[in-house]
């Protein structure tokens, strides 16, 4: 994959199920996001992309057939549904609906990973910026690295997930609570503090900023065009 670090969704109901998969999918090197319903996971694609989503299709609330239906114009993500062995209609009818591939429960740990690596080897996130220069600076969240002259700085998963919104999204300013939202973080501190370790991996100055800047009683801009 050269060095593409895929963010999964992983939607179901079934806690269980929900933090085995998480596990699968940490050791095989994904970043991983977890939702509990339909609800939970519309809220969450509407703050960021990710590369796939694996979704139970029977959920209490909205099923996940009503989660693709209500949320077409989010959804250009491949995606597994995960369904019990007695409900070949529905793996149908969401296969006619857009999803990409289904597997049924229980499965093999091995398998759902090879289905994953198989659907994001021909899909691998066209359209979407994930390498960007700009003056001395090279952001790439394949690689999780930033390089500054000739340092060379981590990405962690939590600054990853802000910086790929940022960059897909150059002049558009973000409100601590859209951050809080995108990270699951509600301390307003917490989000300055991280916000000021990015800017010591980017700016030549950050205590002058001019890439990612602040806009006074807004919130947070990232101006790299």
């Amino acid at each position: 994959m050269d060095n593409f670090i895929a963010h999964i969704l992983v939607v179901d109901d079934d806690d269980g199920i929900r933090t085995l998969v998480k596990k699968y999918l940490i050791e095989n090197n994904f970043l991983v996001t977890t939702a509990k319903n339909s609800e939970d996971a519309t809220k969450k694609i509407k703050i960021i992309k990710y590369d796939l989503i694996i979704l139970d299709i029977m959920m209490p609330g909205k099923s996940g057939l009503e989660f693709i239906q209500d949320n077409k114009k989010y959804l250009d993500t491949p995606i597994i549904l995960l369904t019990a062995k007695g409900e070949p209609d529905e793996r149908i009818e969401g296969l006619e609906i857009g999803a990409d591939d289904y597997l049924p429960k229980p499965f093999e740990p091995k398998e759902l990973i090879l289905r994953i690596q198989n659907i994001l080897n021909k899909t691998k996130k066209i359209g979407q910026k994930r390498v960007i220069e700009f003056n001395d600076v090279k952001i790439d969240l394949n690689k999780l690295i930033i390089s500054k002259k000739e340092k060379e700085f981590k990405i962690n998963n939590t600054e990853k997930i802000i910086l790929e919104k940022m960059i897909n999204n150059p002049g558009k300013i973000f409100a601590r609570e859209d951050i809080g939202l995108l990270i699951k973080l509600n301390k307003e501190r917490s989000i300055d503090v991280i916000i000021t370790r990015l800017r010591k991996k980017i700016e030549v100055n950050p205590k002058n900023p001019k890439f990612l800047q602040t806009i006074r009683g807004a919130g947070y801009v990232l101006w790299i065009e």
